[in-house]
């Protein structure tokens, strides 16, 4: 065994060459350590095009440590390693470190089992601030101290404002206007829509093969298909997925960034979110070539300031409240919801078209769309009332860029609302109106939105005034919903009975709807 300074341990997303982690590293007397453990897939679920993903930029980023000259121990998954506790054990028969070196995790559970850990064993740990984003560290919790209530808006125009991103020359924001949300709102027409660029395409290169055999024999069971991978895992595959879309998507992203088409789940979406999020891209360079593209391309600025407003605007915000509510997450369920998932999350075998879509594309792809999480499969599960932690364990196994960070608060707070409020100030309920409006799904479905109780009824629209009846209480106090509860009590008395009797046998059916 090997004296050595530091351990540095590097996590699967934390991809970065300019980590801080990685300044000042002595390559003499310190190690590197990067593991594949199988809880991470296993206890904490991940389908196969996330462990896929992950694996493979993983693999990819030790070619690249080691072309660095860096020492790197890499545990790969056939060791069959269950957790990081055991991959540190055996890393520590071969070297003896001073102490452990790690950039803060993405998920508090791993940050909390790798304390326990060196605790345990007397092992000194330093954590390293994650530099990756536009934020500083403790400028959230800052910023968040001068409000009652946290809301994205006025975080946005801070970071708009301190980092003068589109920011005109008298210091107003470019436009006159802050946020061109209510330009970003256009459906398809009806012939839908034309002329798509197509994806870019990255056949699997020998390692990425090795991860899919790997984990097709190691891990079978896992959720979802692996049989169409196309997911960046490089950092030069991801400039090239965002270069692609500041070149071809961009212009038309802000006009449909909210429509949804059958059989079309990329639309003109970034598909940068994965890359980002393993931090092969940085949040400060998409935004650099996002605003570049206005200011010197002519792109759209509806467009434009739409795209900038997820990454500095929604990213930061959500990784902030996700830190400072790291020991609450899990224990909110501000709705009461305890009706398990639905078994056609699992498989996609359900008559509704718009969850069919959502889900299958998922298990095949890994990928969905912020509408379609929000507004299909999230918004179905608000309306069924389901568990909470159940949603989230789909969630976050299911969509190849889920990392708790992001996928936390996004899911228990935007989508399930089970914080009562924290991350926006309502639960995003619609009928299947909605549904309709922003997509033809409805067009190849036996229900009809339009109708809420009798044959082909919708189970959004039925579940959608069921939940206004159950929460009627809370709803008619609340200044954006109130008008909600007042056009269910505006019902026919008989109408409302009906109505809640088709809600109880979709819920009794539990999955054949």
């Amino acid at each position: 065994m090997r004296e050595i300074r530091s351990l540095v341990l590097i996590l699967g997303d934390q991809l970065n060459m300019d980590s801080l982690i990685l300044q000042g590293i002595d390559a003499e007397n310190d190690c590197i350590c990067m593991a594949e453990v199988t809880a991470e897939s296993t206890e904490q679920l991940s389908s196969k095009q996330r462990t896929v993903l992950f694996l493979s930029a993983m693999r990819h980023f030790a070619w690249d440590i080691w072309s660095q000259e860096y020492d790197l121990i890499y545990l790969p998954l056939t060791l069959k390693l269950k957790s990081f506790s055991e991959a540190l054990e055996a890393v520590l028969r071969e070297v003896q470190p001073q102490q452990l070196k790690c950039v803060i995790p993405g998920d508090y559970r791993v940050l909390c089992e790798i304390n326990a850990f060196c605790e345990r064993i007397h092992l000194p740990v330093e954590w390293i601030a994650d530099d990756h984003f536009i934020a500083e560290p403790g400028e959230f919790g800052e910023w968040l101290s001068n409000y009652k209530q946290p809301r994205m808006e006025y975080w946005y125009r801070h970071l708009r404002k301190t980092r003068n991103i589109l920011i005109d020359e008298h210091g107003k924001p470019e436009g006159g206007a802050w946020n061109y949300d209510k330009h970003n709102r256009k459906a398809f027409p009806k012939t839908g829509p034309v002329d798509l660029p197509t994806v870019p395409t990255f056949t699997p290169d020998t390692t990425t093969q090795q991860v899919i055999e790997d984990v097709e024999t190691l891990l079978p069971h896992l959720p979802g298909s692996i049989e169409r991978f196309n997911w960046p895992v490089t950092r030069d595959q991801a400039l090239e997925v965002l270069e692609h879309f500041i070149n071809e998507r961009l212009t038309l992203f802000g006009d449909y960034q909210d429509a949804m088409w059958t059989d079309q789940p990329t639309l003109y979406h970034s598909m940068i979110s994965s890359s980002l999020n393993l931090k092969l891209l940085s949040p400060a360079e998409v935004i650099e070539h996002a605003e570049d593209a206005y200011r010197s391309h002519g792109a759209p600025l509806n467009a434009v300031e739409g795209f900038i407003r997820q990454v500095l605007g929604w990213r930061e915000y959500v990784r902030g409240l996700y830190w400072h509510y790291r020991k609450d997450w899990m224990s909110f369920n501000a709705l009461q919801a305890d009706r398990p998932l639905p078994s056609f999350y699992w498989d996609g075998d359900t008559q509704m078209t718009c969850m069919r879509q959502s889900i299958e594309q998922v298990l095949n792809l890994g990928y969905g769309h912020h509408i379609q999480r929000l507004m299909v499969t999230g918004l179905f599960a608000l309306l069924y009332g389901v568990k909470p932690g159940a949603v989230h364990n789909w969630y976050l196994a299911m969509y190849a860029d889920a990392i708790a960070w992001v996928e936390v608060p996004n899911t228990l707070g935007m989508s399930q609302f089970a914080d009562g409020g924290v991350v926006g100030s309502k639960p995003y309920i619609a009928s299947g109106n909605y549904i309709q409006k922003m997509s033809n799904y409805c067009d190849h479905c036996p229900y009809n939105p339009k109708r809420s109780h009798g044959d082909h009824a919708c189970p959004f629209t039925t579940l959608y005034w069921s939940f206004v009846q159950r929460n009627q209480t809370w709803l008619a106090e609340h200044p954006r919903l109130a008008m909600q509860v007042t056009h269910w009590l505006n019902k026919p008395e008989e109408e409302r009975i009906a109505i809640v009797q088709q809600a109880e046998g979709i819920l009794k059916s539990n999955s054949a709807i």
